[in-house]
This record gives C-alpha cells, structure tokens and sequence, in this order.
C-alpha cells in the first residue's frame, strides 16, 4: 500500500490524557489498573480496571450536550480535539465533505443505556429520555464527532470485538489510498467500567480475579496468567496522504505501509491453538507493507494474556519469524493500563509511535514466573533503548478475528 502518515495524536487513557504524560507512564512502567469504585463492584469475579479519572479536566463539551450522550462519545470527542490541535489543523480552511471518521469499538454506550433502562422499569415510558435511541449505539461517537466539526466524507464505524479499532484505521489508510477523502480521524473508543458491561465482560471468562493486587494482576505472557484487566479510554489519530503532508509541511510521527486481517473460524470466542490465520494475516500485512520478517525491529502484541490467546500469539509469531523470532521484542504495553477492548488498537499504535518517536521498547510488566510456552522477548517490567524503524502491531478479537498493522518511522 501507499504509505499513509500520522500527523496527529489524541490520547484519553488511564495512563494519561496527552501524550507526554502518557509516554512517561509508559516509559517508566507504571501500572494504572485499580479498583473499580465508582460503583459497588465487589461481587463481580472481576473488579479492577483501568479507570480514567480526570476527562473533565480536558473537556470543552457544553454539560447541555453531556446530558445527550455516554461518555464513551465524550472521550471521542476530546481524542478528537486532541488530536486536531496536535496535527496543527485548522478546519475552518478545510473541505469538509473530504474529511473522514473511522472508529471502532466493541460493545458501544452501556452507562447511558444502563441509566435510561432503569428509568424505563421505574417511571414507565416517561422516564426515558429520546436521546437514549442515539446514545448507546457504537456508531453514536462518529455521529457526535461529525456533527461537532461538521465533517461529512465518507465515514465508517467498525465493530469487530477487541480488533475494532485497528481495523477501522487500516480501513482509513487503504480508503486514503483510493482517494476517497483527504484526510481522516481514525481510532477507537470504549467505557466498560459500569455496571451492566462489566457483568458482560465478567461472563465471558477473559478477565483477571486477581482482585486483591490489581497493579500486578494483568500479567500478559507470565505463567500465571488468569485474564486481562478491562480499561476505559480512546485514542485517535489524524492520517494523512503523502502529498498532503509535504504541501503543508506536517510533523510526522510515521506512516502506516501495511495492513491485513483473517478469520481463524474455529470457535465463537477462542482463537485457533495452531495460530495459522494470525501468521498468515502477518505475512499479509508484511507483504502489503513491502517488508521482509528480518526488517521488524518491534511487535507490539494482542497480549489477552489468557493461556489460549497468548501461547497461540507466540506460536503464529514463531512461525512468521522463524529462527528470528527471539530477537524481536515483543511486548504488551496494556499490561500497564488496561486493554480498552475496541479501542486497544488505537493506544497500541499510539504507544507504538511514541516508542519509535523515542527509540524506546516499552517494557510487559508484571512478568515473573516465565512460560515454556511463551519464549520470545517480552522486555519484561522494564523498557530497553532500541531503534526502531519497522513495527508490527497485532489486536485479535472473540471469534478468532485477526488484525495486523504494519508501521515504519519516518
């Protein structure tokens, strides 16, 4: 594919809500899982997560239109800001039925629907405000986000479980590339942490019970890994074309050379054991991208840090890599924050940038106990100094949905 630059990020995460703070957290591997107590969570088998606790303080949305929408479309909207103040745009002098949203997340608005639900059981119709009919739905950020800027290009919302996100800013990329806009907010948002979607987080069995340790109980490629803890946030990026970047003379953090996804088609929730469709969907990606196994410098992994998911990452890695493979550097940086399940992807290659922006691997942490299973370079608990100019970042969703994003630095 042609390559595709980020000129813009916008960060909304437990870790931090700009991308110094982020990065330093990051940097110095700082975990950011705790508690849930916002509500009384304790009879959930999994009650931590990776809360964001200071949105408001970066917020310029009117409390008229927080009343209308769930707060996974409020850290849309500041990522957004965020990352358009970061890319120096100025859309007064843009076309604006040339720019594009692409976003993705998994489970869509739950606090809103929750809150209106109730309302419906206990006041009758009444009680429910019309608003609930457009807040809840996975779509409701990209709605928010185009009526707040007036942005009307082509546009697409993804859905496809923890891979959302990366596949919404693959599909930017490749829709940049046919010339259908010029230029795009990618990425992704997610707020599980509230009542409901944390019960149906729960009852798929992914998650964590290491309850009394929260700091250390995301612990992905460590023997005795039991889950990933859920996180709330978002991250979105600006992409843009070549030929853009150069008129404007745009700062660019790297550019996006490849993408591909696959289907392991095996099992409704599981991944593939063999992890052959995740290799292929990297050799796609590779070949899209131009690159040959021997050119990555950096894998920033899926990381479920569930026995299946991650023995079967390492397999389909081995396999792509072959004797090579141990020499890369495979790490899970949401073991610090979280996994912000739809949105994963897009603080992945956020946390992917800013690792190549500042020749730094950032570290898995909580990794002690060592896996046979598990055998590759995990940088465990600490980041190490590393040029890197080629990176590959992987999301997987339920289902077995694979998805690779190929990056190289500028």
């Amino acid at each position: 594919m042609e390559k595709i630059a980020i000129t813009g990020l916008g960060i909304v995460s437990p870790s931090g809500m700009d991308k110094r703070t982020f990065w330093a957290n990051i940097k110095a591997g700082h975990s950011k899982v705790d508690k849930i107590e916002r509500f009384d969570a304790s009879k959930y088998p999994s009650h931590i997560a990776g809360q964001v606790h200071d949105l408001d303080a970066y917020s310029n949305v009117s409390s008229r239109l927080l009343k209308k929408i769930d707060v996974f479309s409020h850290m849309a909207l500041v990522a957004s800001e965020l990352a358009i103040a970061d890319a120096h745009l100025d859309l007064s002098q843009e076309n604006l039925k040339r720019v594009g949203i692409f976003m993705g997340n998994a489970i869509g608005g739950w606090l809103y629907a929750e809150t209106e639900l109730r309302d419906l059981y206990l006041e009758g119709r009444e009680g429910v405000s019309p608003f609930m009919a457009s807040a809840w739905f996975p779509a409701a950020p990209q709605g928010q986000v185009s009526i707040h800027y007036q942005i009307k290009g082509y546009s697409k919302t993804v859905v496809a479980d923890r891979a959302s996100s990366l596949m919404a800013i693959g599909y930017a990329a490749k829709t940049l590339n046919r010339g259908k806009n010029d230029f795009i907010l990618a990425g992704g948002m997610e707020a599980p942490v509230t009542p409901y979607a944390l019960l149906c987080c729960n009852t798929s069995g992914m998650l964590t019970k290491r309850n009394s340790q929260p700091e250390t109980a995301y612990r992905p490629y460590d023997k005795t890994r039991d889950g990933f803890a859920i996180a709330e946030g978002a991250g979105i990026l600006i992409l843009e074309g070549q030929e853009r970047v150069q008129s404007r003379k745009a700062h660019v953090y790297a550019n996006i050379i490849g993408y591909a996804t696959t289907t392991d088609g095996v099992n409704r929730i599981d991944p593939a054991p063999d992890g052959k469709q995740l290799a292929k969907a990297m050799m796609m990606a590779l070949n899209d991208a131009g690159l040959a196994p021997a050119q990555i410098d950096y894998i920033c992994a899926d990381g479920a840090a569930t026995p299946i998911g991650d023995a079967s990452e390492t397999r389909a890695i081995k396999q792509v890599f072959d004797g090579y493979s141990k020499r890369i550097p495979v790490t899970a940086p949401k073991s610090m924050f979280g996994n912000l399940l739809g949105a994963s992807g897009a603080l992945d290659v956020i946390t992917t940038v800013l690792a190549m922006e500042n020749s730094m691997v950032p570290p898995t942490i909580n990794y002690l106990t060592p896996d046979p299973e598990c055998d590759l370079d995990y940088c465990p608990n600490k980041a190490q100094a590393k040029e890197i100019r080629n990176a590959l970042v992987i999301n997987r969703g339920r289902g077995g949905i694979n998805t690779v994003l190929v990056l190289q630095k500028t």
